[in-house]
């Protein structure tokens, strides 16, 4: 695997990208738990975007099988970054998957899964989640270095899944730029963002009849949480779309609770910190690092 220390330019026609690995931001915190966090913000700003958001409506799982798809999906993130060769087939795999899928919208709009703008904002959210994930829940402030990196990983992770270069913002700024102009002027307070807010602290569909009483208080809690920390992380114009209320006292509950979550999670162990593919992919570099520095020192 190769450690990316800075952005590549943009590929040759044909060329693949290289996969991330150790050294690398996102091999370091993508696999976190903790980062799901402000993830969920991402995928409301996703399904805030009338394409995302009409596909999603008509084609996805995620009101019959939210634990499911929500499974996949965390599946499919952990690949890109801890997959080696496996995150470039999983690049191509999701485009292949996304081909045939369209939707018409109630004004008779037709919207392609794949159509260039869709497929980029999908992407680009990421890099506001891992920004506003080191302003809540880190406990050293983002410095520019690292934010730059943060912007150079998301980049590179962008050829990963084949989104268009034109459509990748080439500095900071123009990222910036581009992401509140879309916030502003293309997202929608559309149902799929409210649903996903609204199911948050229900118990999921499919759960058994007896285990309902046993894991609803557990969930509506654990849900109120999950939807109060969404909210915060979401940009106030994403706010104001969904009408959604933040106040002054909010922003400190989230900011105290953030400052709770970022001084205990490193204290806890790896395994528990980590998602599974992720825990298992750096165990595996260590185990790789060691056998490496096992065969330089051999007898000879």
């Amino acid at each position: 695997m190769t450690i990316l220390e800075s952005r590549p330019v943009a590929l040759p026609r044909g060329e693949e990208p290289e996969p991330f690995g150790p050294g690398s931001i996102m091999w370091d915190t993508i696999g976190l738990y903790v980062s799901a966090l402000a993830g969920n913000a991402a995928f409301i700003l996703q399904s805030m975007h009338p394409t995302i958001g009409t596909v999603v409506d008509q084609l996805s799982s995620f009101r019959t099988d939210p634990v499911g798809r929500a499974a996949r999906s965390f599946a499919s993130v952990q690949t890109w970054v801890y997959g080696g060769q496996e995150a470039i087939a999983e690049g191509h795999r999701l485009r292949e998957m996304h081909k045939s899928l369209s939707a018409v919208d109630e004004e008779g709009r037709k919207h392609h899964a794949l159509g260039a703008e869709g497929w980029a904002w999908v992407h680009l959210t990421g890099f506001y989640a891992g920004v506003t994930a080191a302003r809540y829940f880190s406990v050293e402030p983002l410095t520019p270095e690292r934010e730059q990196q943060i912007f150079e990983e998301f980049m590179h992770l962008g050829r990963i899944l084949r989104v268009p270069e034109r459509m990748l913002p080439g500095s900071i700024p123009e990222y910036w730029a581009y992401f509140d102009d879309m916030v502003e002027n293309t997202l929608v307070g559309h149902r799929v963002a409210r649903d996903v807010l609204e199911m948050m602290d229900q118990v999921p569909p499919g759960t058994h009849r007896l285990l309902r009483p046993i894991l609803g208080p557990a969930h509506a809690m654990t849900g109120r949480v999950g939807r109060f920390i969404t909210t915060g992380t979401l940009p106030p114009a994403a706010r104001r779309k969904l009408g959604l209320r933040w106040s002054a006292a909010d922003e400190r509950r989230l900011k105290a609770l953030g400052g709770l979550i970022a001084r205990t999670e490193p204290t806890l162990p790896e395994r528990v910190r980590y998602m599974p593919i992720a825990y298992r992919a750096r165990e595996a570099a260590r185990a790789q690092e060691r056998l490496q520095k096992a065969l330089a020192h051999r007898p000879m």
